[in-house]
């Protein structure tokens, strides 16, 4: 296992594996590594950096849950290109971490060589994110992971065609199980830095999409997706005529980035860059 320091004393895990060109995965709010397994075979040939943020998976806890913001989630991560003497990565940002890939696009560009979003843009349908909020910080009813596995095929109709088994995978790689029952990998006090900022005005975030102007970018867009919606993407594809967008059916957030769609995409803004 992998740690680093952050500046402010907190160690973070990463993974850092393969040769070639160097593509930082940043995941969900609530996420770590394991939400990149998926396509990791896919993208063998290149090098792949995966990092959990403070307070998820394998990463210190931060005993001030007021930290859990964007702005010092893009510091850690600049802070861990300089402990990897890495001047430029392309980011391959979920949800979450599209929106920290956006952020150093808008305060640390030069460190970038691309960025690909994963279901996510510069508005955050409300539906989607009222749905966050009702079960982020807290532990699953569920005792077991089988029962977990069959909670989320009942809450997330918007996915169909999933592979045999998937949803246990899912289960297994963000809750931890116990005698006492499930728990989450991550803090719960992100739940009040999650409602922290839901209470204060929504920044306009397209200044900060525009900012990402000249680079490679693509978009990997689950069509049943409630965090982003037709609109968001319509208006991205207009002011980025040059988006390499992945349309990916049967899925709604997040896709899981081994669909064929996905892939493909990937394939394709990974050749931008070379």
């Amino acid at each position: 296992m992998a740690h680093f320091t952050t500046s402010d004393g907190l160690k973070l895990y990463y993974t850092d594996e393969g040769q070639g060109l160097p593509i930082l995965c940043l995941a969900g709010l609530t996420r770590t590594t394991a939400d990149f397994d998926y396509v990791t075979p896919h993208l063998s040939a290149h090098r792949l950096i995966k990092l959990d943020y403070r307070g998820r998976g394998q990463s210190d806890f931060d005993p001030n849950w007021k930290n859990y913001t964007l702005p010092v989630e893009c510091r850690d991560v600049t802070e861990l290109l300089d402990h990897l003497g890495l001047e430029q990565v392309a980011i391959l940002g979920t949800s979450r971490g599209g929106l920290n890939a956006m952020g150093l696009a808008m305060g640390a560009k030069h460190r970038l060589l691309g960025i690909a979003l994963n279901d996510v843009g510069p508005v955050i349908d409300p539906k989607g994110m009222a749905f966050i909020k009702d079960y982020i910080g807290r532990n699953p009813a569920a005792k077991t992971h089988e029962d977990a596995a069959a909670a989320m095929a009942r809450a997330f109709p918007e996915f169909a065609n999933m592979p045999e088994g998937r949803w246990l995978e899912e289960a297994r790689k963000h809750y931890t199980q116990d005698a006492e029952g499930l728990h989450i990998t991550y803090d719960p006090h992100l739940r009040d830095a999650v409602l922290a900022a839901g209470a204060q005005m929504m920044p306009d975030l397209w200044p900060f999409f525009d900012a990402m102007e000249g680079l490679p970018l693509a978009l990997i867009w689950g069509l049943n997706s409630n965090l982003l919606s037709a609109d968001t993407v319509a208006e991205m594809q207009k002011r980025r005529p040059d988006l390499i967008l992945a349309r990916v059916p049967d899925r709604g957030h997040i896709p899981f980035l081994d669909e064929e769609e996905a892939i493909s995409a990937l394939r394709e803004w990974i050749g931008a860059m070379q």
